[in-house]
């Protein structure tokens, strides 16, 4: 039979049929849920190539599965990388990303509008592993030039800030940590690679937390990373990615495996140290996600802009942070680096502070009050005492959020039915907050008499 020629596929029929081929010995369709710990090997000749890396073969499901290999083959060709590598969740996938290139004493320039949990568990890595951290404004890029030292190695930050929406000028940042010989990583969770592809504007490095868009049911918890393959971890720069790895008796990844150098270690060194791997149910939840993105995505942004457009007309809601708006200051590069939409969480203000919010949240029925994103359900949630609890107020001002700011991830539901809960809502605080200034005003007429 003669093979057809070379074809750059669609998006959404890469989202389906991407890392897979029909099961070759039963014909089944669907990716198999291969649920099992280990393997047999062919010969102890093979066990010992495959251990040694010098033969590419499953040894052991906490450093590959082949269910999740077809999960970490998908997203890496969605996202144009080299590879990727999957992890038990997103934080695990970002951990073991700066464990596979940071040594003590070097030093990250981050962008300061990350997810809460990113800032925290960037402070702890800090502590534990002996590296320095500058969180610098993102929008400003003088901050990230003036931030770089010497021995900074690596440059980070979101797509789209979590939850102040803000939009990092991906290819001029990238541009920054090229001239100083260090990668760009970037969390694109909230864009995904139906959006937005990094990689096609200079990132080296793009994570994901799949718990959210890519799973997009609420179901599973996972992470991925992927890599470009073209950054020269071999610039001197780089002794624990290119000098001879101790742990595989003297093994040089860079130079052994070229393009897929940094993966091969943040798989055969990092993944199987730290441990964190993704289970194979969870990879096949994953692929069922994916081949639903771009569907689903569509829909998550046409009611996200629904909604946002909704809210900056509301009396007494303010500051409603969605990249996607025309009054957004963060039109231009949606318009750049997200055609297709700026995604489906944002967040906005309720001037009245904590307890405006804390009502708020009280009086939805349709949206569900958790601490996750990306679901097709709608979500809800005061960043402030919950997913930024953490933050010091610096913190959480640079983070865009305020005592009243409220996140919305935006899901799959009848937009006219999300407005008609969030407009009660609305109505409640009104009335809770004009209740309590009649109450104040009477005491002071009182206490006056």
């Amino acid at each position: 039979m003669r093979e057809r020629p070379a074809k750059d596929f669609g998006f959404d029929t890469r989202a389906i049929h991407a890392g897979q081929r029909p099961e070759p010995y039963t014909g089944a369709r669907a990716v198999p849920i291969f649920q099992t710990t280990s393997y047999v090997f062919e010969d102890p000749d093979s066990a010992a190539a495959y251990f040694n890396l010098q033969e590419y073969g499953n040894t052991y499901s906490r450093i590959m599965n082949p269910t999740t290999a077809v999960f970490e083959e998908r997203v890496a060709n969605l996202e144009r990388a080299a590879g990727g590598v999957a992890f038990a969740s997103g934080l695990a996938a970002q951990a073991a990303c700066f464990f596979t290139m940071l040594t003590p004493g070097d030093h990250v320039v981050s962008s300061a509008a990350l997810y809460g949990g990113s800032i925290t568990q960037l402070k702890h890595l800090q502590r534990k592993l002996g590296f320095a951290i500058t969180f610098v404004d993102p929008d400003d890029l003088d901050q990230w030039r003036s931030a770089l030292r010497p021995d900074t190695k690596v440059l980070f930050g979101e797509t789209i800030g979590n939850p102040g929406g803000n939009v990092l000028d991906i290819e001029a940042v990238a541009r920054i940590a090229h001239e100083h010989g260090a990668p760009l990583m970037i969390d694109s969770t909230f864009a995904t690679p139906y959006l937005c592809r990094p990689i096609e504007w200079g990132a080296d490095i793009v994570t994901h937390s799949a718990t959210k868009f890519i799973g997009g049911h609420g179901t599973s918890i996972g992470g991925v990373a992927v890599e470009a393959g073209t950054f020269d971890w071999s610039n001197g720069r780089f002794p624990v990615v290119a000098d001879p790895s101790a742990a595989y008796h003297g093994l040089a990844f860079h130079e052994t495996f070229g393009v897929y150098g940094y993966l091969m270690k943040l798989r055969a060194e990092s993944l199987r140290d730290l441990g964190a791997c993704m289970s194979p149910f969870n990879a096949f939840l994953f692929l069922l996600g994916l081949e639903t993105l771009p569907l689903r995505m569509r829909r998550h942004v046409e009611n996200a802009t629904a909604i946002a457009s909704w809210l900056e007309r509301q009396p007494g809601v303010t500051n409603v942070r969605y990249p996607g708006l025309p009054s957004s200051a963060y039109a231009p590069l949606v318009r750049k680096y997200l055609p297709l939409g700026a995604g489906a969480i944002f967040s906005f203000d309720l001037p009245s502070g904590r307890e405006a919010g804390r009502r708020f949240i009280e009086s939805v029925t349709l949206w569900s009050h958790l601490a996750n994103v990306g679901d097709a359900k709608s979500l809800i949630i005061h960043p402030a005492t919950t997913t930024h609890r953490q933050l010091s107020d610096d913190e959480l001002a640079a983070a865009g959020i305020g005592a009243g700011t409220i996140r919305l991830s935006v899901g799959l539901e009848t937009a006219d039915d999300l407005i008609d809960d969030l407009a009660t809502a609305l109505k409640e605080v009104r009335a809770t907050s004009g209740a309590a200034a009649r109450s104040e005003s009477g005491s002071r007429v009182k206490t006056n008499g």
